[in-house]
């Protein structure tokens, strides 16, 4: 066998790195046991790839990290062994190579992943804003809805009309606050319970006399709205108030076997 030929094949280099096949390593294993020469070049690249990571981890000048690994692999004799750049077929720029290679992929899925998490954060951040502009804009309008209510209450202008519960809706009960200038009436309807599903509260304003029932339109939002105060719009000469139950979207005329409160205007 041509144990310098098969020194400088590059098998050994890779058997150190790890890079061989099972049956690989066994072959290379025995011909070490058998051979005196290639288990002392096995030592030495060994000795050499320890005294490379760390030159590299040091950040060592090039030049003399170079003349090391080449005073390493040269055999102790006269004759100098030095391993060819060109001719082999494997060398440690290879190794290195394959090794950046591995630290580069790691390193563009870490950014990957950290640029997934910062646009997820940007996008909660963004979602939490907007809530928070919404609870904001929320009670603005809140807060400009009781300030409106405070100066009706408190203007001596203002008409107040309750309206008791009738029939068999004995129970429930209301009140109109009618600000007759600005021809609009403000509906507390905190005593109506909750309509049944498809079914509306419906505000009429009456003349008496006769009977003559306008409709101010129906409560949509009496469920979701939390203070059940509603803003009306009353251009009419009202003589009474009253509240009907009616199918969804309103009735033309008062369904009377439904009508849960009335009130009539005080001409005093």
């Amino acid at each position: 066998m041509d144990i310098k030929a098969y020194i400088e094949s590059g098998i050994l280099e890779l058997y150190v790195a790890g890079a061989l096949s099972e049956k690989e390593n066994k072959e290379v294993f025995d011909l070490m046991l058998q051979y005196p020469e290639i288990k002392k070049e096995i030592i030495e690249i060994e000795s050499a790839l320890v005294k490379l990571t760390a030159a590299v981890c040091q950040k060592t000048n090039k030049a003399s990290t170079f003349q090391a690994i080449k005073s390493k692999l040269s055999q102790s004799n006269t004759d100098t062994k030095v391993i060819s750049i060109v001719k082999p077929k494997y060398n440690w720029l290879t190794y290195t190579g394959w090794a950046a290679s591995v630290i580069l992929a790691v390193g563009l899925l870490w950014t990957t992943n950290q640029n997934n998490a910062l646009k997820s954060d940007i996008q909660v951040a963004e979602t939490q804003q907007e809530l928070l502009e919404i609870q904001i804009e929320k009670s603005k309008n809140n807060l400009y809805e009781a300030n409106t209510l405070i100066t009706v209450l408190r203007d001596d202008n203002i008409t107040q009309v309750p309206l008791a519960g009738q029939g068999n809706f004995a129970t429930t009960y209301a009140k109109v606050y009618w600000d007759r200038n600005a021809n609009r009436i403000f509906l507390d309807a905190q005593g109506l319970p909750a309509p049944p599903p498809g079914k509306v509260y419906q505000v009429w304003s009456l003349k008496l006399s006769p009977l003559t029932p306008t409709s101010l339109g129906t409560i949509d939002s009496f469920t979701t709205d939390e203070n059940k105060i509603f803003e009306i719009n009353n251009p009419n000469e009202s003589e009474a108030f009253g509240i009907t139950l009616e199918p969804a979207g309103g009735s033309e005329t008062p369904t009377m076997e439904q009508l849960y409160t009335l009130g009539v205007v005080s001409t005093t």
